[in-house]
Order: C-alpha cells, then structure tokens, then sequence
C-alpha cells in the first residue's frame, strides 16, 4: 500500500493544480472568528486517470474570502469506497483528519502537497469521465459541497 501511494505520490510531482475543470460551488458558512463566517467556494477539481486499479488521486482548490478558518473533514464519491486526506511534506505523505482552508486563503489541493486519495475504486474511470465528489467542512453552511469533475489522462497539466 505505501508503495502504491509513493508511485500515486512520484506520479504526482508531474502533474499540477489549477482550475482545469471550470466547474465552481459556493457556500457561505458560519464559524467562530471576529472577521464574519467562513464563504467558500470550490473550482479546478480533477482526477488524474489512476495507474492502479484500487487507488487515485483528487485535486480541488477551495477559497474562503469570509472572515473565519473552516475545516475540510472528509470527502465521499460513487467511484471510491472511501476517501482519506493526506498531506505530503517532502517525500512524506501522512494521513490527516482534516485540511484547513484559512480565513481569506485558499487551500490548494495539488501534487506533492495536499490531496485526497480515492480508495477501493468502484471502476477504473476513463479519460472524459465526470466523477462527482462532495466535500464535507465544518464552519461552514451548507456543510456540504457537490461537485462534478473531469478524469484528465495520467500526465495532464493544467494551465493556468
């Protein structure tokens, strides 16, 4: 298994983040913090047709112009029986229990940093295929964003 996901992680360092699908969600949240409630919105979603045929990789930038930290705390999909976060911090992937996408930032899932790992694929999903993912935050309201986003070949990379 980590050898899967330092191939998915290797792989990764060809490809990169940026709004490639067009597709975009928004919510407005409210949390605890003195500069108002967490306003998040979802774009550049994509996953990279997978190698293997158990695991894959998802990347999405989500941007937050409200005033409050919200929390990213899991994400679910038809293509995968579960989806765990990871961040990678040099060559080292470690799973985590939630992604922070701060006050008036963006937290950018991309190669070699934070991603989500698709697990237990359903199907081997082909170049053209839309995926769809919800992404579950806390602070935020609706605590739930849906998604729809492209499956890119192995070695796409985004322009932007």
């Amino acid at each position: 298994m980590r050898r899967r996901r330092a191939l998915l992680g290797a792989l990764g360092g060809v490809v990169a983040v940026a709004a490639a699908s067009g597709a975009a969600a928004g919510l407005a949240g409210h949390g605890s913090g003195s500069g108002g409630p967490a306003r998040l919105a979802v774009s550049g979603g994509y996953i990279p047709r997978p190698l293997l045929t158990d695991e894959a990789a998802a990347y999405v930038t989500v941007t937050n112009t409200g005033g409050t930290d919200a929390q990213l705390t899991s994400v679910t999909t038809p293509l995968a029986g579960h989806v765990t976060l990871h961040s990678t911090t040099g060559t080292t992937m470690r799973q985590v229990t939630s992604l922070t996408v701060p006050a008036g930032g963006r937290l950018t899932l991309g190669t070699g940093g934070d991603h989500l790992m698709l697990e237990t694929l359903t199907h081997m999903p082909s170049v053209g295929e839309r995926i769809t993912l919800r992404l579950h935050f806390t602070h935020a309201t609706p605590a739930t964003v849906t998604i729809t986003v492209p499956v890119r070949p192995t070695t796409y990379h985004p322009r932007g």
